[in-house]
């Protein structure tokens, strides 16, 4: 009694699936509203590179691949090989006693079948019978003419041939079917190593179920949904000339963490272009200027964290601070550096901040403090004149107060785009100083983004500053994306690179010819690769995430676009429209 059923349901499931109706005509099929076309590939070139099926499977059709492989017996393949091998050989001596010229093309023949018997006859290699068919779905005859005129332009730029199935499209369609039933049997004799290239023949995909979309791939037009946190490092550099879509595109992904549910996003400002997302999203903007109410003190005491004990971290803060004074005061020699060492620790001695004690609580010295010390230690007066302007002088109040910022949001910028030329080095140094020690205090999932990160690049004490940071990120569950325009100087720098290889994450927009060369060898781009970043559209590029990358589109949303764009021509239509 089961039995029946069971037939029965079969037999529906047939119903469902079938289509109404079946048209066969000479050289294509109507299935119920749509038409179908199989074609054979009837003959390959002398070699098949690997890839060479991947702009077929990228097509953004409606299509169908099916590919059989059937052995053939080796001991019969040899003896046709060596009949064939003296057909050739018999064929070039009557054509020498002919006097006739060499022929290349027979010559080759013959070399590539004593290589095919050498490779059977020692086991390198197998034979095997191989059928490739496609069949490709339209609406309209002209869709299905235009589909084919494209799929065989495509295949005989790698000299492989196609033909239609005339007269035989049912049992193309037949063969086509994922019921492995081979109607068409129209094969070529390939060896192993050919067929090995007809694998794998997907796309890359960076599609997951878990992150943001970063945007469309162009290679078969899928989502590009990647978590950067899901990789070795969280890190990300990303590299564009001048217009090309850089920063909106880093807006665009701030905006979808913090809606994805990221704690902390933080961002380093250089042209104020992201005050309308701060206003969007209630974050906290704070304006790094000479004249700015907002201070950041590089002499403050970080936060203990857990498991470091508070000597430890002094230590460590009074490194960064030395290496800020080096950027301030220029190139030392041995003594001032030792010098500016031993001021530094006594600086903090005078406000009772001494390692071996409990500091915690204790109220941290200023800039003009360290001036001071130095002013009455033999041999530190030229450093404290050097000083001089960053406390009293044309440069003081931009380090020579006290903290009075509050960090307490879910996105925090610092604009620095009021900053004079010659501090925006020192203000990003001290910004980011602030922010690591931020990060170190409390373990959180956090992203950092650095745009024009190649004003860092230019000093060797803050390049050294931004590459630890970058190697240490991991550690504390933050990510860091370095943006930057000035790609040359960046990569020439003995830090640039090491940045990039411990960058899982690298996104690669328009570049400019005179830097395509650098970028080519930094990522290993092939010539194809390089010509399409030359000529890339906005926001248009290559997005690598570990050994896998792809071409993408960066797409946002009608709202995000209202959000994050900075068109001035599209800025001063919303101006005159309230």
């Amino acid at each position: 009694m089961p039995d029946k059923p069971q037939e029965n349901n079969f037999s529906d499931v047939k119903k469902i699936i079938a289509p109404a109706g079946a048209e066969v005509f000479p050289n294509y099929l109507k299935i119920g509203d749509k038409l179908a076309k199989t074609f054979f590939v009837f003959s390959y070139p002398r070699y098949l590179s690997t890839g060479w099926f991947e702009p077929l499977i990228n097509l953004p059709n409606l299509f169908d691949v099916s590919i059989f492989i059937n052995p053939i017996d080796t001991g019969s393949a040899l003896k046709n090989l060596r009949k064939k091998a003296g057909q050739l050989e018999s064929q070039m001596n009557e054509e020498q006693e002919k006097g006739l010229v060499r022929n290349p093309v027979l010559e080759t023949a013959i070399n590539d079948v004593e290589s095919l018997r050498d490779s059977l006859q020692q086991s390198e290699e197998k034979l095997f019978n191989t059928g490739v068919y496609i069949t490709v779905y339209a609406d309209t005859l002209e869709e299905l003419a235009r589909l084919e005129s494209k799929l065989v332009t495509m295949m005989e730029a790698k000299l492989i041939y196609i033909k239609p199935a005339l007269f035989e499209q049912l049992e193309g369609l037949s063969s086509i079917l994922p019921i492995n039933d081979d109607k068409l049997q129209i094969y070529s004799p390939m060896n192993t190593s050919p067929i090995s290239s007809f694998f794998p023949f997907v796309s890359e995909d960076l599609s997951s179920n878990q992150g943001i979309m970063y945007g469309i791939n162009l290679h078969n037009s899928n989502l590009v949904i990647f978590d950067r946190f899901s990789l070795e490092n969280a890190n990300e550099v990303v590299f564009a000339k001048s217009g090309s879509g850089k920063s909106y595109t880093t807006k665009l992904e701030i905006l979808r963490s913090l809606m994805a549910g990221i704690d902390m996003v933080l961002v380093i400002d250089p042209e104020n272009e992201y005050g309308r997302l701060a206003e969007t999203f209630g974050g906290s903007m704070f304006n790094i200027s000479l004249s700015s109410h907002e201070h950041i003190n590089p002499f403050d005491i970080p936060p203990i964290p857990e498991g470091e004990t508070p000597s430890d971290v002094l230590r460590s803060h009074i490194v960064n601070i030395a290496s800020l004074l080096k950027l301030m005061l220029g190139k030392l020699s041995p003594e001032e550096d030792a010098l500016l060492d031993r001021a530094i620790t006594e600086t903090y001695a005078s406000r009772e901040i001494v390692a071996e004690t409990d500091f915690v609580g204790k109220e941290p010295p200023l800039l003009g403090d360290l001036e001071t010390v130095l002013r009455n230690l033999e041999g530190g007066k030229d450093l404290a004149e050097k000083l001089y302007k960053y406390t009293k002088g044309s440069f003081a109040g931009f380090l020579n107060q006290p903290t009075n910022i509050d960090v307490n949001n879910r996105l925090i910028i610092f604009s620095i785009r009021d900053l004079e030329e010659e501090l925006r080095p020192l203000g990003m140094f001290v910004v980011l100083n602030f922010i690591w020690n931020l990060i170190r205090a409390k373990l959180a999932k956090r992203l950092l983004f650095i745009d024009e990160a190649w004003i860092m690049m230019k000093n060797e004490d803050s390049a050294t500053f931004l590459f630890g940071l970058v190697k240490r990120a991991r550690k504390y569950y933050l990510g860091v994306t370095t943006i930057t325009q000035d790609v040359e100087d960046f990569l020439r720098s003995p830090y640039g690179r090491p940045i990039v290889t411990n960058s899982s994450l690298q996104l690669l927009l328009k570049q400019a010819p005179a830097t395509i060369d650098i970028v080519a060898k930094a990522f290993d781009l092939t010539e194809a690769e390089k010509n399409f970043l030359l000529g890339a559209e906005i926001g248009t590029g290559i997005f690598f995430a570990g050994k896998r990358h792809v071409a993408i589109q960066i797409v946002p949303s009608y709202y995000e676009d209202q959000i994050i764009t900075t068109n001035p021509e599209q800025l001063l239509e919303e101006k005159n429209q309230i």
